[in-house]
C-alpha cells in the first residue's frame, strides 16, 4: 500500500493568469524610478529631521523600548559580524525583493499580482511618510551615542556628508523599507509555498531588523510603523481565490477526472448490498 501524502502536490503554475511580460518590467521599472526621484525631493530638512528624530528617541524611551545601542553593543564586539550586518543592508535589499517578484510571476502568477500591488502601496505610503516626517537616523543622533558602522567599518550606501548626498535621502529613516519589503518578501513566500520549512522564511525580516537597528541606520519604531502599513496593504488587496495554497487543486489538467475511484470498505459485503423491503405509503398519500 502506498503511504498517504503529508502535503499536497506541487501545483503547476497557471500561465493565464501571469501578467504581459513587457508591461509588468516596465511598471516595476516605473515605480521604482518614481520612487528614488521621490526620496530625492524629499531631501534637505535637515533641521526639522534632526528635530524629530529627538522626539522619536524620547518617545522609544517613554514606551521603554529596548535601546538600539543594546543590538548594536553586540555587533561591536566583531568586526566580521558588524561589516557582515552593513553588507546584508547595503546587498540584500533590492536583490531579495526583485528575485521575490521573478519567482512569484513565473511559478506563483496568481499571488504575483497581489503582492506587487501590495508592495506598489506600501512604497508609495513610505514616500509620503518620508515627505511629511523627515527623519534623521539613529546614527546621526548626537544623544543615542551611536557608531555609524557604514563609513566606519564599511561598506555603505551613504554619502558622508547626508546633506548634500546625491545617492540617497538619508533624512528618510520612518519607515524603514528593509523591514517593510523583508515583511512581504517572506509572507508572500509562506503564502505561495507548501513546504512545512516555509515558515523559515521569517529568519529574512528578523535578521534584517536586527541589521537595521544594529547598524543604526533605523529606529524601532520605524519598524513598528512600516508593519501596520503593510498590514493596511494586504488588507486592502486579499488574495484571489485559488491563489491559496490551502485550496487542494489538481497539479495538472484531468487530474481530478483520472483519478482512481474510492476503495470499497474491507467490511462490505454481497448482503450489505441487498435492496431491503419496499417503503410502506404514508397514511392519507394519494394513490
Amino acid at each position: 500500500m502506498e503511504p498517504a501524502r503529508t502535503e499536497p502536490a506541487d501545483q503547476e503554475p497557471d500561465i493565464r493568469a501571469r501578467p504581459p511580460l513587457v508591461r509588468e518590467f516596465l511598471l516595476v521599472a516605473g515605480l521604482f524610478l518614481a520612487y528614488k526621484f521621490g526620496r530625492r525631493a524629499a531631501n534637505g530638512h535637515v533641521e526639522e529631521a534632526f528635530r524629530n528624530a529627538g522626539n522619536v528617541w524620547d518617545l522609544e524611551r517613554a514606551l521603554h523600548l529596548p535601546g538600539e545601542g543594546a543590538v548594536q553593543g553586540l555587533l561591536l564586539h566583531s568586526e566580521t559580524l558588524t561589516h557582515a550586518a552593513n553588507t546584508y543592508y547595503a546587498a540584500v535589499h533590492f536583490p531579495a525583493t526583485a528575485l521575490f517578484l521573478i519567482w512569484l510571476y513565473w511559478r506563483r502568477p496568481g499571488h504575483y499580482v497581489r503582492s506587487r500591488r501590495v508592495l506598489a502601496a506600501l512604497t508609495a505610503a513610505a514616500l509620503a511618510l518620508h515627505l511629511l516626517f523627515p527623519l534623521a537616523p539613529p546614527r546621526m543622533l548626537p544623544t543615542a551615542g551611536l557608531v555609524d558602522t557604514g563609513q566606519v567599518y564599511g561598506p555603505t550606501v551613504y554619502g558622508q556628508t547626508p546633506a548634500t548626498d546625491t545617492m540617497a535621502n538619508q533624512f528618510a529613516a520612518m519607515p524603514s523599507l528593509h523591514v517593510g519589503w523583508a515583511v512581504m518578501v517572506a509572507v508572500g513566500l509562506i503564502a505561495a509555498t507548501r513546504s512545512r520549512w516555509r515558515w523559515l522564511w521569517l529568519l529574512h525580516p528578523a535578521i534584517t531588523l536586527l541589521v537595521v537597528v544594529g547598524t543604526a541606520n533605523h529606529y524601532w519604531l520605524d519598524a513598528v510603523v512600516v508593519v501596520a502599513l503593510l498590514a493596511v496593504a494586504l488588507a486592502a488587496f486579499r488574495p484571489p481565490r485559488g491563489a491559496r495554497t490551502g485550496s487542494a487543486q489538481p497539479s495538472r489538467p484531468g487530474a481530478w477526472e483520472n483519478a482512481a475511484p474510492f476503495p470499497v470498505p474491507a467490511y462490505a459485503t454481497a448482503a450489505d448490498a441487498r435492496p431491503g423491503p419496499p417503503a410502506r405509503p404514508r397514511a392519507g398519500a394519494v394513490r
